[in-house]
């Protein structure tokens, strides 16, 4: 049984280890090797950032980060989900995905927003279920290993937040 808590500064090599996996698919990110452990702490709201765990073993991870500094955009953040290589397929990008909008609504998130390959169907469809929609699509925004790749922009309004 997945159970979700807050990430913890403990959690980093695991979470260290499922983001290279990501990486490795070469349809997760465009970022080419994982960062430092300060600066991914340090970009993530740490309140909106969990870990999927059973049995004390980290099966993925999904958090926030802002998208602005500016006031205005306080309750917009961007998300990140990131499975297990060998735990994917399982349901465990659900449970995060559906744990992360829960406790970004408690945080006073009113938009959630993601931009994923289009080739990544599964990141794709998982959004979907849980209320993204797509907003658009930004055509070779970036040069990866020499390709250019597009991105699908999605995101998801609050239904309990900022609806007034």
């Amino acid at each position: 049984m997945v159970k979700t808590r807050l990430v913890s500064i403990e959690d980093w090599e695991a979470v260290k280890t499922i983001y290279e996996e990501g990486i490795m698919t070469g349809n997760a990110t465009f970022e080419t090797e994982a960062p430092s452990k300060e600066h991914w702490y340090a970009s993530r709201n740490l309140s909106c950032s969990i870990v999927g765990v059973n049995e004390d073993q980290v099966l993925g991870w999904a958090s926030l980060s802002p998208v602005s500094s500016r006031c205005v955009y306080a309750g917009v953040g961007e998300n990140s989900i990131y499975v297990k290589q060998n735990a994917r397929g399982k349901g465990i990008g659900n449970i995060l995905l559906a744990r992360l909008i829960e406790i970004s609504e408690q945080n006073g998130f009113w938009t959630i927003q993601t931009g994923i390959f289009p080739e990544n169907k599964a990141s794709l469809a998982l959004h979907v279920k849980h209320g993204f929609r797509e907003v658009g699509r930004r055509d070779k925004i970036g040069k990866m290993n020499g390709v250019w790749r597009d991105v699908v922009f999605l995101e998801r309004r609050s239904e309990v937040v900022g609806v007034n």
